[in-house]
């Protein structure tokens, strides 16, 4: 029976990898049959009965300059779900490179507590018996026992300083301005990225995350359960909530250099103890959880200088994050349709080649700076709206790609689009205004010009299982890469391949 069943099972796996064998040659049959139609036009195309031979096809090929320079890139969107604190020295520009951050907390909706009189108070009468603030650590830039000091300062719930949803937020915006500084903070922490009050064997458990714990003073937990029975319709919302009850915390690195902490998400822990009549002979204790999350505001301010020095290098330009130097490009879309006005532009693809940094053995590996894993490229007339409208890439004016690490570079496949875009924008316009080709290049400086940002990109998968963006942010992180410059001397090159139909 035994040798039956294994002879059954070889019998049906040969008859799949035939079937997988005839669904090859049939995807080359007529993979082939494709291109022969489109591409043939020598050939008598009507014995195949696909294309009549003036609706053939053909293509040519060219390759085209692209210059490229640095700007500046230091009003960056800072509102984010990720969060940055402490300070480190820039290795490229040898300046502090300082991270402030403020974060609201969200409250689930009409949130509620036991009834009062079952709440188990302390000796001093407080029902709060502590409360907290933890920072999740995603990552650490620099040294990891390095000891720094915070300070913890309430936001201001005052309507001139309130920190409301309709700010704008950008990395060098001043959040001191919505801070409370009448009574001074509220508590100072001094702590490494690496927690020494737990024991390896603790901290190397499954469910250890790595965390900043910040004890708050346990009148402002007190304070929270007051209102809460006082006016439990503070807590219907978050929006209730922050006006009303905690307006949020700003953090704010005040000593010790040499650390940089990524947070992944922030939160407050209220702990207390009560009776519940289900367990009349137990006290229950309890902990009450509001969190930093995308409903509320978080937003990281950075402080640095000297960025302009490392621009202008002959041989390369900069892409540097998180506040810093973004790379421009020069489309050569003048020169791709001259002599090929009434061809399409197929396929057009570029490639961004990385220069190694000499000292990066040398540095600390703890201190390297990192490279962007993603790129933007958009155009430069349309950067800030990108953001500003929390956009993704529509493959026609703006693209994504991610760091080869292969082949040292970055490419965008297939711009085609965008080329074709730019160019009817601009006909369009030298129509609807009588202005010459000339006049309206002049009028629209940037038509042609897209702008290389480092971003973080968040994907879900759609019902085929591909992936689709949901965001597209820019880089916060600290990083920092060299690309080879396009000169008229020594230009980056695009390639372009044309198709056009015969006969027409």
């Amino acid at each position: 029976m035994k040798k039956e069943k294994g002879e059954k099972e070889k019998r049906e796996k040969e008859k799949v990898k035939r079937l997988k064998a005839e669904n090859i040659i049939r995807t080359w049959v007529a993979s082939a049959l494709v291109v022969a139609a489109l591409s043939s036009c020598a050939e008598d195309t009507g014995s195949l009965g696909v294309y009549p031979q003036e609706d053939a096809t053909a293509t040519s090929t060219a390759s085209f300059n692209v210059l490229s320079n640095d700007i500046l890139n230091t009003v960056v969107p800072a509102n984010s779900t990720t969060c940055y604190l402490g300070k480190v020295i820039d290795p490229e520009t040898d300046q502090a490179v300082t991270a402030t951050f403020a974060a609201q907390f969200h409250t689930f909706e009409n949130y509620t507590f036991p009834a009062k009189a079952d709440i188990v108070r302390d000796d001093n009468g407080f029902l709060c018996d502590s409360i907290e603030v933890r920072l999740y650590v995603k990552s650490t830039f620099g040294d990891k026992n390095n000891p720094m000091k915070v300070e913890v300062w309430p936001l201001s719930m005052s309507q001139d300083k309130l920190l409301q949803e309709s700010t704008s937020l950008f990395t060098n915006t001043d959040l001191w301005k919505f801070a409370d500084t009448e009574q001074g903070p509220i508590t100072t922490k001094v702590f490494t990225s690496t927690d020494y009050t737990l024991s390896d064997a603790q901290r190397a458990k499954s469910n250890y995350l790595n965390n900043v714990r910040i004890v708050l003073p346990r009148q402002y937990g007190e304070n929270i359960m007051e209102t809460y029975y006082s006016h439990p319709e503070y807590f219907r919302d978050s929006y209730s909530f922050i006006r009303h009850v905690c307006p949020g915390f700003l953090f704010r690195t005040v000593s010790g250099t040499g650390t940089m902490l990524n947070l992944e998400v922030s939160t407050i822990n209220l702990n207390f103890r009560y009776k519940n009549e289900a367990y009349p002979d137990s006290i229950l204790s309890a902990l009450c959880r509001f969190a930093a999350t995308p409903e509320v505001i978080q937003c990281t301010q950075f402080e640095s200088s000297n960025l302009a020095a490392l621009m202008g290098n002959e041989q390369y330009t900069m892409l540097k994050t998180p506040a810093g130097i973004c790379t421009e490009l020069t489309l050569p879309i003048d020169d791709i349709y001259n002599g090929h006005e009434n061809d399409s532009i197929a396929r057009a693809s570029i490639t961004l080649t990385r220069i190694n940094n000499q000292d990066e053995d040398a540095l600390n590996d703890d201190y390297a700076l990192g490279i962007p894993k993603n790129l933007l490229l958009v155009r430069k007339q349309n950067v800030s709206t990108f953001f500003d409208k929390h956009q993704v890439s529509d493959k026609q004016q703006s693209y994504t790609t991610n760091f080869l690490e292969t082949y040292n570079c970055y490419t965008f496949g297939n711009i085609g689009r965008l080329i074709s875009y730019c160019q009817h924008e601009k006909m369009a316009g030298m129509k609807a205004t009588g202005m010459t080709e000339q006049q309206w290049e002049a009028a629209h400086p940037d038509w042609n010009h897209v702008v290389l940002v480092p971003v973080t990109i968040a994907t879900t998968s759609d019902n085929l299982g591909d992936g689709v963006e949901v965001s597209v942010n820019q880089d916060l992180s600290l990083c920092s890469t060299k690309l080879v410059r396009g000169t008229a001397a020594n230009p980056i090159k695009m390639q372009v391949i044309y198709s056009r139909f015969v006969g027409k």
